[in-house]
């Protein structure tokens, strides 16, 4: 009966998988076929594949600014948000539940409701359709996520060890890059992740703020899907998802250590 139980477990987390996949996988096959072949109904699943599609897509200059912006926004807000965690988790008295609210309540906020003055303010100092202009936007978006997650690791490490340094001559600065740092690195490369993913993700900001010099993947990916070229809008598609994916891929261990650190005490 247990064995029956867990084989019927594994084959609904299998059919779960599959179809979460799914169109993922129909994405990989559109992208290397024939434009013909694409529109095609009922869909080919015998075909000859083509690599026109990657070529015809010319996302090289979108994948280049995805990359500079999602790294550039990520070090930017974490520079930020690992000091305000640890103001707010270890010298923070009244008010941190207060702050801590109000910096998420900025994350829920749509971004509709404060597109016209970000877009009058970066036009006014020239920020407009540039690198520089998205790393800001996305940093400051995700933000207030980076430093609820970082106050959340750090709040799990003892006040002990920060004391213990301190009485040793430890400075602050010394305190938060030889003490506190490494004792929550999972978290912290847990953050920088899902803060990399969400930069690369974002559309939304980057569609309102660019239009070709700073445009990144996703916003490029968006002007691609009016002209029903289901080839290379796929093509595109998957060499959106493909880095994510082998990254996430790779760094699996160090996310889901980071996302239970401190979940068992």
């Amino acid at each position: 009966m247990r064995t029956l139980k867990k084989l019927a477990m594994t084959v609904l987390a299998w059919i779960v998988a599959l179809s979460m996949s799914l169109p993922i996988i129909w994405m990989a096959l559109t992208a290397f076929k024939t434009d013909l072949d694409a529109i095609q109904v009922p869909p080919k699943i015998l075909f000859t594949p083509t690599l026109e599609n990657f070529a015809a897509a010319n996302v090289l200059r979108p994948i280049l600014n995805s990359a500079v912006e999602s790294s550039g926004a990520t070090v930017l807000c974490f520079l930020l948000a690992f000091p305000a965690a640890y103001a707010l988790a270890f010298h923070m008295g009244r008010g941190r539940n207060a702050i801590l609210l109000g910096m998420l309540m900025t994350r829920f906020m749509p971004g509709i409701g404060v597109m016209l003055p970000m877009y009058l303010i970066f036009k006014a100092v020239k920020l407009i359709d540039t690198e520089l202009g998205v790393v800001l936007v996305f940093a400051m978006i995700n933000l207030p996520i980076m430093v609820w997650m970082l106050y959340s690791y750090m709040r799990e490490i003892p006040r002990d060890i920060l004391e213990s340094a301190r009485l040793d001559g430890a400075t602050a600065r010394q305190q938060l890059v030889y003490v506190l740092l490494p004792l929550c690195l999972s978290g912290v490369c847990s953050t920088a992740l899902l803060s990399a993913v969400l930069c690369w993700n974002e559309a939304f900001w980057s569609i309102q703020l660019t239009s070709s010099a700073g445009v990144p993947l996703s916003a490029y990916i968006a002007t691609l899907s009016g002209d029903l070229l289901w080839g290379k809008l796929s093509a595109a598609s998957l060499l959106a998802v493909g880095p994510i994916l082998l990254v996430g891929w790779l760094t699996q261990r160090t996310f889901v250590r980071g996302l239970t650190f401190g979940a068992v005490r």
